[in-house]
């Protein structure tokens, strides 16, 4: 591998020293991830699919795209990025994903399911429109991923192309959580010789080959090179395992997706400190809803193929009947949730913060604009870190803000998710969304009981005489911090739990008794809470200035959740500095 620097290298190589390459690719993958963090299962699954693909196609002239990109590491090692792979999800550092700016190997940006088929036949349509007749266009997407209803769009209208696309259909029974529904057992059928006579893909009028053992690298250059020169649309259905190499990743595939540090040579992961560790706000999601859901006979829980990530898990192990995973169908499981509040049940709705973007017309058109009472869970919500551009959710409070009926609330800590999924499952008779980050908070008694909240009321949490700090969310951690280093009562802080209904009587009280108004969030700045405040503001024809700090209008890239606080100046020092600079005439200890 120290010889291979680009696609180039890799073809000078001759068939029977790939298998080798194979080998030490996986090492290199495993050394770097192991200390560095990262996806593992999916890159260790394709490595010899990624060397075949490189050495039969003249790429980047021929376009791969990797759909989802979590396997793609194996990838950008071998077109020019290995000196530089331990820079993977860090600051400045190259990113988790395939990204078009960092090399023109990567022909799409991909980090969201399902994208690949529609962004391939749209390239090869221009190809064909470009007279590039000899360009050849593969797409590599996951069995769990084909099942989304925009990869079946792109295979119904590839299907009546006659392009130069070859689908790569990965088979490991597993996306994140493992695959469900009836493609599943489709596909498993295939695998075990008991499908029915007629082949799906054929049937959509693709010419289909597989499926074949997608870790024998002899099997998969004969039959890619015997595609490559075939006319029109192709799939290739390949068997893989997931975790490939290492013999812990194999075994436990959800855990080692992406398994923090572990030890290269075992697989064992590292073990936290002796400490007690708070819960992480999707544990407490999910412990919650099963508490909630064995008093209240009328709640289900649904997530479109994150169970595990979102810990509806929970409830699928304790109470199966009513927690569905339905797959990587966003669209589908909003409008499932509508139609099962429609006769009266309650559904909570867990989707990550930017998975929801993906079903924004069903979220409008299918629930607020029929005022049902679907309750949103939103996980990963603000700055994510690592994972970067693709999965940051700060845009949720914007995208949700503007739409009629819809409430919209994020807890400042454990015991106020808790306190407004028991309110909430009581009866609202409108939609609400609850939006709370990745990670963990602080340490929770779940012996105390939860308390129905006052729906649309802030919370006033710290008296003072100059600048107030209004904030949204737990956020509203640091806002407290920060009046601590100050003066004590130099500066107040009101936490906003809900943006939406805004607490107008709270609003008008700050701004008859604070000069100046300082709001925090962890969404974007246009259209956020500090929006919403600028506007309840005015509403109230009052003329106390309003400054605000949350994410910027540009795309942050991927590093620590503290670094990206300080790229966008939103962190604790920053707003530190801009008080001390408002007030410079007054004593701040």
């Amino acid at each position: 591998m120290d010889h291979i620097a680009t696609p180039s290298d890799l073809k000078q190589r001759t068939l029977d020293q790939l298998p080798q390459l194979a080998r030490e690719l996986r090492e290199f993958i495993i050394d770097i991830v192991s200390t560095k963090e990262g996806h593992l299962g999916a890159s260790l699954g394709v490595v010899e699919l990624t060397i075949a693909l490189h050495y039969v196609f003249n790429t980047p002239e021929d376009r791969l795209i990797w759909d989802v990109g979590h396997q793609a590491y194996g990838h950008k090692i071998l077109t020019g990025r290995r000196d530089v792979f331990h820079t993977n999800r860090q600051l400045e550092g190259i990113s988790g994903f395939p990204k078009r700016s960092e090399s023109p190997y990567d022909a799409f940006g991909t980090g969201h399911s399902s994208t690949s088929i529609s962004a391939i036949l749209g390239m090869a349509m221009a190809a064909k429109i470009q007279g590039k007749k000899d360009r050849q266009h593969i797409a590599v997407i996951g069995d769990a991923s084909i099942a989304s209803g925009m990869a079946f769009e792109g295979l119904n209208h590839l299907g009546v192309t006659n392009t130069n696309v070859l689908i790569v259909l990965n088979d490991n029974a597993i996306g994140i959580d493992p695959s469900v529904g009836a493609l599943k057992k489709y596909l498993t059928n295939v695998k075990k010789g008991t499908a029915k006579e007629e082949n799906i893909f054929e049937c959509l009028n693709l010419q289909y080959s597989g499926p074949i053992d997608g870790h024998d690298l002899f099997t998969l250059v004969r039959e890619l090179r015997r595609l490559k020169e075939m006319d029109g649309p192709k799939l290739l259905h390949i068997i893989t395992t997931k975790g490939k190499g290492l013999k812990q990743a194999e075994e436990h595939q959800v855990v080692y997706h992406a398994p923090g540090k572990f030890n290269k040579t075992t697989g064992e992961l590292h073990a936290l400190n002796g400490d007690p560790q708070p819960p992480k706000f999707q544990d407490v999601f999910g412990k919650t809803l099963v508490e909630l859901a064995k008093a209240n006979k009328s709640i289900v829980g649904i997530t479109p193929a994150m169970p595990t990530g979102s810990s509806l898990k929970y409830m699928m192990q304790e109470i199966p009947d009513r927690a569905f995973d339905v797959g990587i169908a966003e669209q589908h499981a909003v409008t499932l949730a509508a139609g099962m509040a429609a006769e009266g049940l309650v559904p909570f709705c867990n989707i990550y913060s930017t998975f929801l973007q993906r079903a924004y017309d069903q979220v409008i058109h299918d629930v607020a604009l029929q005022d049902l009472p679907v309750i949103f869970c939103l996980d990963r919500a603000g700055l994510v870190g690592q994972d970067g551009a693709t999965h940051h959710g700060a845009y949720d409070i914007a995208y949700l803000r503007c739409i009629p009926n819809m409430m919209l609330f994020s807890p400042m800590n454990e015991v106020q998710l808790r306190n407004m999924m028991y309110t909430a499952q009581m009866g609202l008779g409108q939609p609400l969304a609850i939006r709370y980050p990745r990670g963990r908070g602080a340490l929770l008694d779940w012996e105390r009981p939860m308390e129905k909240i006052g729906l649309g009321k802030a919370i006033k949490l710290m008296e003072g005489r100059h600048a107030v700090l209004l904030s949204h969310g737990p956020i509203g951690n640091m806002a407290q911090e920060i009046c601590q280093e100050l003066a004590p009562t130099a500066i107040g802080h009101y936490n906003f739990p809900f943006v939406k209904p805004m607490d107008q009587d709270a609003l008008r009280d700050i701004c008859l008794n604070y000069d100046a108004i300082i709001t925090l969030e962890d969404g974007s700045i246009m259209g956020g809470f500090g929006s919403a405040i600028l506007e309840g503001v005015n509403a109230l024809q009052m003329r106390t200035p309003v400054k605000s700090f949350g994410v910027p209008d540009v795309f942050l890239e991927h590093g620590t959740q503290e670094e990206l606080y300080a790229l966008a100046q939103m962190d604790k020092k920053t707003v530190i500095k801009y008080i001390r600079d408002l007030y410079a005439n007054e004593r701040f200890n």
